[in-house]
């Protein structure tokens, strides 16, 4: 069990990551924030502001820097897959020492990469459920009534991840330790897809696509289950359905915000990891391959025009 004077480290401190890490920052856990040097400066000299409806609004100091340069006990890789490679030489192996590695990431393929670059058994699977986005350097918005993280690993003692979750949960984040690794990163990709490839390609918020795209969102829910059942996901397509159809109206996946940007999307990490998994075992999405196309060609068009293309 992790002791009530544990470090932290929090890799990527944007949406996701400044929400969790002021939230520890705040229970008291010391925290050490591994970003950009604009990014770290910035966050050394005004701090991290966090505003929720559930947490409340709030701000603490922060210990920014570069690189993790000290022992830690567990670092939260925060960042978007995109920039996870350049990300990591922030987090060298030889510093990390034996603190767990909680990658938040969407997809399903980025366990094997860092588990070839840092041992094995300190690499934990993590998923989260939460909508928060970073609106400049130090001040983030969380709007979902909840910040929900889910952990397994087949390689590390589960008493090292039931020490991080009790951490994490006196901080007041929901966490749940699963058995099932597989299960608990295609369960979320199963309705993280769903959600991210619709919404985006729409764009506009869950609730119009239920509204005006029913027959599209069935079907792409029911081929991304069939592929996450296939590959070790435990969620049926109805559970899909039911879990998009409960979700606030309102809500936008970070996929769709980051087209709204002109950042770069996370495409290859959601859809291509289900295009991959389907072909691995033979079965046809063609509802799901035909929208990670067509947000590729807008990708595609708006990197060489420099402007995203209207949505369909």
């Amino acid at each position: 069990m992790q002791s009530t004077d544990a470090t932290i480290a929090v890799l990527g401190p944007g949406g996701v990551g400044g929400l969790l890490g002021a939230l520890l920052a705040r229970a008291g856990r010391r925290v050490v924030f591994l970003a950009r040097p604009d990014t770290a400066a910035a966050l050394r000299r005004d701090g991290l502001t966090v505003r929720s409806h559930r947490y409340g609004d709030f701000t603490v100091p922060v210990d920014a820097r570069t690189e993790l340069d000290e022992p830690v006990d567990a670092c939260l890789i925060a960042v978007k897959q995109t920039a996870l490679d350049p990300a990591l030489t922030r987090l060298s192996a030889d510093a990390l020492g034996r603190a767990l590695v909680v990658p938040l990431l969407n997809g399903a393929e980025h366990m094997t990469a860092l588990r070839e670059r840092y041992p094995a058994p300190q690499v934990v699977a993590g998923t989260i459920r939460v909508e928060s986005t970073r609106l400049a350097p130090g001040l983030i918005e969380h709007v979902s009534p909840f910040a929900a993280i889910e952990l397994a690993s087949h390689a590390t003692p589960r008493d090292r991840l039931d020490g991080l979750a009790e951490g994490l949960g006196r901080a007041g984040i929901d966490v749940t330790v699963r058995d099932d690794e597989t299960a608990v990163l295609w369960d979320k990709l199963s309705f993280l897809a769903s959600l991210a490839l619709l919404t985006t390609y729409a764009g506009t918020p869950i609730g119009e696509v239920r509204e005006n795209r029913r027959t599209e969102l069935l079907a792409v829910a029911r081929e991304i289950a069939t592929v996450a059942g296939a590959a070790g996901g435990t969620l049926g397509a109805e559970d899909v359905v039911a879990a998009l159809d409960r979700v606030d109206a309102g809500m936008k996946s970070s996929m769709l915000r980051d087209a709204e940007a002109g950042r770069e999307l996370e495409l290859d990490a959601i859809g291509g990891s289900v295009l991959r998994a389907a072909e691995r075992h033979g079965l046809e999405v063609p509802v799901t391959a035909a929208l990670v196309a067509d947000l590729r060609d807008r990708e595609s068009r708006r990197s060489s025009s420099g402007s995203l293309p209207s949505s369909a």
